[in-house]
């Protein structure tokens, strides 16, 4: 693992890629804060290394309580070398059919939380010349899906966020890396199911294409080890990535018989 630190701060860590990377920590010997808002779960996550996992129930759209929980956090377990910052929605609709709280709620949760936790963190990492700062964007910001205008906006906000970030920071001691992973076989799709259940959500389940979150954590380890600064986990990533550069009227005939279909 490429993680040396001591003290880790995971959000999302109930369930999906947070989950598995809180754990993966642990298992490397750090404390990790993980940090949710569904307590039972987070319960869940944490029953697995009680002595390692440590819960803090947050909200991390709510700028208030994330820096109160890494106040907490700095106080309960010492300073934190890595963030891995996993926590995201994905209800589905077209854009006129989805209510205008859930658009901004996506806004809030995807966007508004990368820009509380980063800016709760990543000042203390830079004084102390060293960290890790792992943010989840998605290949969604790049690779436009029907259905999912909402959660693709806010994908692209925290896509352009991070990479300013990166170049922003270059030179600090601080490791910081945006993630962009395909569509992952996490609970994260229960959520598209329970809307609109888009049509290539359901093509991707039944063949068989959803990523395995436990590679993409895997990929991660070995990009930031590398030095990437931008990493598109999984050949299917990097196909669907040019897919959009360079044929990008071809990929959306693909969308549009896809839900036709």
């Amino acid at each position: 693992m490429a993680f040396r630190g001591k003290v880790a701060l995971v959000t999302g860590a109930a369930s999906g890629m947070g989950q598995i990377s809180a754990w993966r920590l642990a298992e490397g010997g750090a404390t990790v804060a993980c940090l949710d808002i569904d307590e039972a779960r987070l319960a869940t996550t944490v029953a697995k290394n009680p002595d390692r996992l440590k819960p803090y129930v947050c909200d991390a759209s709510d700028a208030g309580r994330v820096g109160k929980a890494v106040d907490d956090i700095e106080r309960d377990l010492g300073p934190i070398d890595r963030v891995t910052h996993a926590a995201g929605i994905m209800p589905t609709a077209p854009v006129l059919d989805m209510p205008l709280e859930s658009i901004i709620r996506l806004m809030r949760v995807n966007y508004e939380g990368t820009v509380y936790v980063t800016r709760a963190t990543l000042p203390q990492m830079k004084a102390r010349g060293s960290g890790d700062v792992i943010l989840f964007g998605s290949l969604a910001g790049h690779v436009l899906v029907l259905h999912m205008g909402a959660y693709c906006a806010s994908k692209s906000a925290v896509n352009t966020l991070a990479e300013v970030l990166i170049h922003e920071n270059r030179g600090s001691g601080v490791r910081i890396m945006l993630v962009c992973p395909p569509m992952a076989d996490t609970p994260l799709l229960q959520q598209a199911i329970n809307t609109s259940n888009p049509r290539t959500v359901q093509m991707g389940i039944e063949q068989k294409r959803m990523a395995d979150p436990k590679v993409i954590v895997d990929e991660i380890e070995k990009g930031i080890e590398r030095g990437e600064e931008i990493l598109y986990p999984l050949a299917q990533a990097k196909v669907l990535l040019r897919m959009r550069r360079f044929v990008p009227g071809l990929l959306w005939t693909i969308m549009h018989k896809a839900e036709e279909s």
